[in-house]
């Protein structure tokens, strides 16, 4: 490791947890922010369509990328199966921002539940309609999912555009 690197290790070990917990959450809120931000301009450059293809492009690599990192970081084995997948998506930067929760069916399946998204509450604060998030959350979950175990098989219950319950934004069923 350079000496640069090396320093900034030393400054981050530094900090207290309680700074080390709020600097993870604030890279994630900023992760997010400059999401959002790149696709209001994309979308008011091309429109809501080319926007989402784009996304969508950007997603389907990003979501390997982060899983194989959360595989590294925390020793999940390839194949890890609906276990591995339950203990990534609880890595995500998405958690850290969103409040989610897995609902066990059975052994061979659960749905992951997105209970409040910082994305959909920030347009409804700005009086919008839900973001239509299907098209780019089937590349996203399905990729991230097929990243850790590609046995997984991934499938939408509900995601805006569709209607869903007060109680949540979007739930994804993940079946091996």
């Amino acid at each position: 490791m350079d000496a640069y690197h090396e320093q900034r290790r030393r400054r981050l070990a530094d900090l207290s947890k309680d700074q080390l917990i709020d600097l993870i959450e604030d890279g994630a809120k900023n992760w997010l922010a400059h999401d959002g931000l790149w696709f209001l301009a994309a979308e008011k450059q091309w429109g809501l369509d080319r926007a989402i293809e784009l996304d969508g492009q950007a997603w389907e690599r990003f979501t390997v990328i982060e899983a194989k990192r959360l595989m590294k970081r925390h020793r999940i084995q390839p194949r890890a199966g609906l276990k591995g997948l339950e203990q990534a998506l609880g890595w995500r930067l998405y958690a850290h921002l969103n409040v989610q929760e897995i609902v066990e069916q059975d052994e061979r399946s659960f749905v992951f539940r997105m209970k409040q998204c910082r994305v959909q509450a920030a347009r409804h604060r700005d009086g919008r309609p839900d973001f239509p998030c299907k098209p780019v959350g089937l590349i996203e979950y399905s990729g991230f999912a097929r990243t850790i175990d590609d046995r997984i098989r991934t499938e939408c219950v509900c995601c805006p555009p569709d209607d869903h319950p007060k109680e949540y934004c979007c739930a994804w069923r993940f079946s091996l």
